[in-house]
């Protein structure tokens, strides 16, 4: 019984090895692909040894000629969406390589930056602002700047105080109606409420310039196509309560999409535009099947600063050798100029944050596998998550044509 129990137990205790050699992290990493490595060579012939955003011009016009390729062949006119492309000229390549002149602004601030630099624009807001802000923007930049703007209305208050605003003003307020199409972010839900804001619109002067509803929540529903239908009744509804007010519905902005959805409404939609603006980028958050074809045009470019062949647990110095033949992906260590950004190692493979160090805005480390071989001086890349904000955390951005930094677009000034 003793050598049965003996044997037995030792077949569990190999069966339970074997089990945790399976939970064992594989062991990843490569060294920069052709692509990396040619940037990484032109960012060193530009002596841009900081944290720099990167945009590669190739994959950004590929992207935009794709995009319009789409809405074209829907007969849908695109509004770029400049919270997701917070620079002048990215906005100026963006808004001709569509043909569009409509723009989607999402702060009072960003507005007033753009208004002077595209004075013959179609704005669009993109979320409901205090009523504060409409006023600072109509006291700023006057009746003909204002008579461009579309202002976001998401609630019979929020109507009744832009209204006062404007008629103390003695300036037409153009109002498009924010719809719930299934995202419950906020927006008129209940038609009773959006017909009686309507009426309420008419009797107090303001302009009913539309609609928009946003729908990013359709891809990740359990069944996209049934999510899309719905949002397409929810909208469809809408814009019948509208034409029982007696309005003209072909005259209006009927907003839809994102980039999450845009070729969504490109197979049908009762929307007459489409916004996008990440995906000219295409951030590693919009990653979709949908975006498939589109490749990440934008990149954070950062030296190493310093390496570690065999990287120390502070404190547990003695069992730093043990960490490491469990995840070998823990055993060099690389510290970067910089860090914390909205983004995911992209380049060398392998790389990850550490997970014992957390995360650090400043020398952040990032460790990897013996198959990965960084000096300091070296470059490593990260993917955006997102743009917007992250867009505007390192200056001017440096622009790659496939063989150099060929020029540098300033970024519009900090907003939230």
């Amino acid at each position: 019984m003793k050598r049965r129990t003996f044997v037995i137990g030792s077949g569990a205790l190999i069966a339970a090895g074997a089990g945790a050699m399976l939970l064992r992290p594989a062991e990843e990493g490569a060294m920069h692909s052709d692509y990396f490595r040619k940037l990484a060579d032109a960012l060193g012939r530009a002596r841009l040894h900081r944290p720099t955003l990167v945009v590669d011009r190739q994959r950004l016009e590929a992207n935009a000629k794709a995009i319009r390729r789409s809405v074209d062949k829907a007969g849908l006119p695109l509004r770029v969406v400049a919270k997701s492309l917070p620079s002048p000229k990215l906005l100026d390549t963006l808004l001709t390589a569509m043909g569009s002149d409509r723009l989607m602004v999402f702060s009072a601030e960003m507005l007033l930056q753009l208004l002077p630099l595209h004075p013959d624009a179609d704005y669009l807001m993109g979320k409901p602002l205090p009523v504060g802000e409409f006023a600072r923007v109509a006291d700023t930049a006057g009746a003909d700047a204002l008579a461009r703007v579309q202002w976001l209305i998401d609630t019979p208050l929020r109507l009744s105080e832009y209204a006062a605003a404007a008629k103390a003003r003695r300036l037409q307020l153009n109002a498009n109606l924010e719809i719930d199409v299934g995202l419950h972010r906020g927006g008129f839900a209940d038609p009773a409420a959006l017909s009686a804001t309507v009426e309420a619109a008419k009797s107090g002067g303001a302009k009913i310039s539309g609609l928009m509803g946003y729908d990013p929540h359709v891809p990740k529903m359990p069944s996209p196509e049934k999510a899309y239908a719905a949002t397409q009744v929810a909208y469809k509804n809408a814009i019948d309560i509208l034409k029982a007010a007696n309005l003209d519905v072909s005259a209006m902005t009927l907003n839809g999409a994102g980039s999450p959805t845009f070729r969504r409404h490109c197979q049908g939609t009762v929307a007459n535009e489409v916004s996008v603006g990440s995906a000219f980028v295409k951030p590693g958050d919009f990653d979709y099947d949908d975006l498939s074809d589109l490749m990440p045009a934008a990149f954070i470019a950062t030296p190493v600063l310093k390496a570690s062949g065999d990287q120390q647990v502070p404190g547990l110095e003695p069992l730093s050798g043990a960490l490491h033949w469990w995840d070998r992906n823990s055993e060099r260590g690389f510290y970067i100029h910089g860090g914390h950004w909205l983004a995911k190692p992209a380049s060398p493979e392998g790389l990850q944050y550490s997970k014992l160090f957390g995360r650090s805005s400043n020398q952040e480390l990032l460790t990897g596998s013996r198959k990965i071989s960084l000096k300091p001086g070296d470059t490593i890349f990260l993917r955006p998550d997102q743009s917007e904000a992250l867009f505007l955390q390192f200056g001017d951005i440096a622009v790659f044509d496939g063989g150099e930094i060929a020029e540098f677009w300033p970024t519009l000034p900090v907003s939230a």
